[in-house]
Formats: C-alpha cells, structure tokens, sequence
C-alpha cells in the first residue's frame, strides 16, 4: 500500500520524529511504499492567499474558495500545493504525525489542510462525509502530548483525548470521506521513561502496519470532472 506521512514538527530528534522514522522504516520492511510529507524540512507556508496560485480568477476580489476552483480547474496551484496534492491522490492512507499544541495541531499542518485540501481538489457542494472525495480511503491520526493520559480523562481538565481531536477527526478528514482510525496516543513523552518510550514505539511499528494492511488499494482520480458537475460559479458570488 501507499502511505502518506504528513509530518509536523520542527526538531527531527523530537518522538515524534521518532515516530516517523520508525513509521517508514516498518512499513518498508513489510513491503509497503511510504512518503514523508515534512513540512518544517521542507519550509511548507503556512500562510494562505494569493501566493497560493499562478493564475486569477478574479484579479480585483479575493475570494479563497473561488480561486481554489480556478486553479483545480486550470493547474494553477504553486509547486508546493501541486506536489502535496499528487502525494495525498496517491495515498491509500494519510497518517498524520505532530504534537499537540495549546489543544489543536501545529499551525502548520492546519495551514497544510486549508492550502493543499483545496475547494475543488478534496471537496466541492455535495460531495462530503459519505459522498465524499476520499471515501474508501484511510486515515489514522498519532499524536504526542506532554499531559498524562489521566489529564485527558472524561474526570480532569482536558477531558478525553477523542474530544480534543475532533474537529480533525469529523471536521477535516471525514468531511472529506477519509475512513479514520482511533488515534494513537503517545501520552506524556517529557515525562516518561526511556523503556516507555521504547514501548510506545514498538507499538506505534505494529499500529502503522496494521493499518497499512487494512487500507484499501485506491485508483488516483481526478477532481475536476466533480468540479465541473457542481460549477464553480457559485463561489464567486460569495
């Protein structure tokens, strides 16, 4: 299966950098094709606007949707949106790798949804959810915290860890019909030892091709003839 590794942090010796590369090794030596994403490395902006694209749909009023549509419909998205985009059509399953951050992921990979899942490239009107781009497709979610996992109890201040992530979970990866995965907790890594660390990562190995191996082979298909269904139009007048 293809994987794809959309990676969020910005130390390499950080777990979950560790994560990753334990995650790339397993699933190559099960015989699986795996591609990191790294949006640090690799100076992913995480600015949204303009710059996003190489041509306009309106060059007198922004509209961000609007010139989404444009651009999945005329090729016009910058390298590094276009790059992202071929790696997630590719992917049989999206893995998403970061720390959790004042509760929610690192900016960046927030800009990395906004940005590169694009009106017109992971969704347009009708095609969400059950009807949605990615539906068949997998997802799974691995997060590190430096809270306990007695902090994300349904008794103590944070509450459960599925609560915190939902916006990701239903708002951005199902929305867009992705299947996704309970995630994958590495809970407290400051705090624990380095035989738990140890642990967490053997079984992260198993998780990922676990996972891998239940992810459906999917054929790439292109989003534009969505597109051109629902008519791009309406966006404009927003």
């Amino acid at each position: 299966m293809r994987v794809l590794i959309v990676h969020a942090h910005p130390e390499p010796a950080s777990f979950s950098g560790a994560l990753t590369s334990v995650a790339v090794e397993a699933l190559e030596a099960s015989g699986h094709e795996a591609v990191v994403s790294d949006l640090y490395a690799e100076g992913f902006d995480a600015v949204a606007g303009r710059g996003d694209f190489t041509g306009a749909a309106n060059s007198a009023k922004f509209h961000y949707q609007a010139e989404q549509a444009h651009a999945a419909e005329t090729d016009s998205f910058v390298a590094e949106i276009a790059r992202e985009q071929e790696r997630v059509m590719a992917a049989d399953l999206l893995v998403l790798q970061f720390p959790l951050w004042w509760g929610a992921p690192p900016a960046v990979l927030k800009s990395w949804f906004e940005r590169v899942m694009a009106y017109g490239f992971a969704y347009v009107d009708g095609c969400r959810f059950d009807t949605g781009f990615f539906k068949g497709r997998r997802a799974l979610i691995s997060v590190t915290t430096g809270g306990t996992p007695k902090r994300f109890s349904d008794e103590d201040v944070y509450g459960p860890i599925e609560r915190v992530l939902y916006p990701l979970k239903r708002l951005a990866l199902e929305y867009m019909g992705y299947e996704v995965e309970a995630p994958f907790v590495s809970y407290a890594v400051p705090r624990i030892s380095d035989e738990e660390r140890a642990d967490c990562l053997a079984r992260w190995r198993t998780r990922v091709v676990a996972a891998a191996e239940a992810a459906p082979s999917v054929e790439i298909r292109d989003p534009r003839a969505a597109l051109a269904r629902m008519g791009a139009q309406a966006w404009t007048r927003a």
